[in-house]
């Protein structure tokens, strides 16, 4: 990996700060180092073919607590990883950005996570290797039980389904003594039924359409849904096609589905409106200054509120299932896709941190999904605020009510 300690733009807070406290991300799940190789030149079996290999800091969780904190929320991360040339790469990487090491296990008997991803000439992944079972061995329930302070008092855990069914099942639980939100990112296909046991206690789950299909057929028990076929689908008629799929998620108790559609956007699918005003261990206001200008800037281009306005007028009460289309943000140049599923989660996560609702943070996720796909990195090196406020408030002014009232 390429030493990029001088392009962070993260300010390091002093620690009066620290302790007087921030609102946190909490983010339990997998640090991985990801090896990157790009042929310029279509590849052929069984040979190399010329290109660049390099080393990027990786993993679904990694990824999005990164995300968080350029976007002006501190993450608390949850991890694992080894005392090897692999830990030590994302060691280093972690604390040049002056983010904490307090939840990250450390230990000579741990190999730290590596995936190789092979991509096409055109910047999509063709094929992957993953190593990370250090994570389900590590990332144990007696670690994550340590950090049960964090998870009281943060606005929101975000879960991925790397973790080992025990932990998710121990993170969730602790989550749910606390009234705290709960965000599950399935990872892959294979992985995301690992949402069977912990579906009761989810706020969010974000699947593609792959993964959508592979949770809804766990969660019913059979095998009752096949992927859809896109060919010249429209949003609402892809909509009709997924709505079963949707719908098991929802009745076995996940409030929201995001449903990530790549260049097609977001299908933002709840069966009512959420209201994040909890009660508990009390919340401090304190946030970085990045995080300040997010929450103003956001809510002077989006408006707070305009899109439940809208179902309001189609007849849908607070208690009704509705169903909110966001378009993808259309003047992306795209250089490589894989980090830009997992900015948009933690953009949206960053966003209900600095107190933005729902429908805002869905539009600030998109915009920081844009910039990923820009990026060399899983996660751009810098964010610009005028950038994710104009990418955002393109993408809220854009969004329509697919559906409301009913599902069935």
């Amino acid at each position: 990996m390429d030493n990029q300690k001088s392009n962070w733009p993260i300010k390091v807070e002093n620690r009066k700060e620290e302790e007087e406290g921030e609102a946190e991300a909490v983010i339990i799940g997998g640090m991985v180092l990801d090896i990157h190789a790009t042929p310029s030149i279509p590849p052929n079996p069984r040979t190399t073919a010329p290109g660049k290999v390099c080393y990027a800091a990786g993993g679904v969780a990694r990824n999005i607590a990164e995300c968080v904190s350029k976007l002006g929320t501190k993450p608390c991360m949850i991890s694992t990883l080894g005392l090897d040339m692999a830990g030590n790469l994302l060691l280093e990487y972690w604390k040049s950005a002056g983010l904490s090491m307090e939840g990250i296990r450390t230990g000579q008997e741990i190999d730290t996570p590596v995936v190789c991803i092979v991509f096409d000439t055109y910047g999509e992944p063709a094929a992957a290797v993953a190593s990370v079972e250090s994570v389900e061995r590590f990332l144990t329930p007696k670690w994550i039980a340590q950090f049960k302070s964090n998870i009281a008092s943060t606005p929101i855990v975000m879960v991925d389904a790397n973790l080992s069914p025990p932990a998710l099942q121990a993170s969730c639980e602790l989550a749910a003594e606390f009234g705290t939100p709960v965000w599950f990112e399935p990872v892959s296909v294979a992985k995301s039924r690992r949402i069977v046991s912990v579906a009761k206690y989810i706020t969010f789950a974000s699947p593609n359409e792959d993964e959508l299909i592979a949770m809804a057929n766990a969660l019913s028990c059979k095998d009752a849904f096949s992927p859809i076929q896109k060919d010249n689908s429209t949003t609402t008629s892809l909509f009709q096609q997924l709505r079963p799929a949707i719908w098991i998620l929802l009745e076995k108790g996940i409030k929201v589905v995001v449903l990530t559609l790549g260049s097609e956007g977001v299908l933002l699918c709840s069966k009512g409106r959420l209201n994040f005003q909890r009660t508990g261990p009390k919340r401090n206001n304190r946030s970085h200054e990045f995080s300040k200008k997010l929450h103003e800037t956001i809510n002077l281009h989006c408006p707070s509120d305009r899109l439940f306005s809208a179902l309001r007028l189609e007849g849908s009460s607070s208690t009704s299932p509705y169903v909110v289309h966001f378009p993808a943000v259309s003047s992306a140049s795209i250089v490589r896709v894989t980090g830009a599923g997992d900015c948009l989660v933690g953009g949206a996560i960053a966003s209900i941190c600095a107190g933005l609702d729902v429908m805002q943070s869905i539009a600030v996720g998109i915009a920081a999904a844009k910039a990923a796909v820009e990026a060399e990195t899983n996660v751009p090196i810098k964010y610009s605020l005028e950038q994710i406020a104009e990418d955002a408030r393109s993408v809220y002014l854009g969004a329509n009510v697919v559906f409301c009232q009913s599902l069935l």
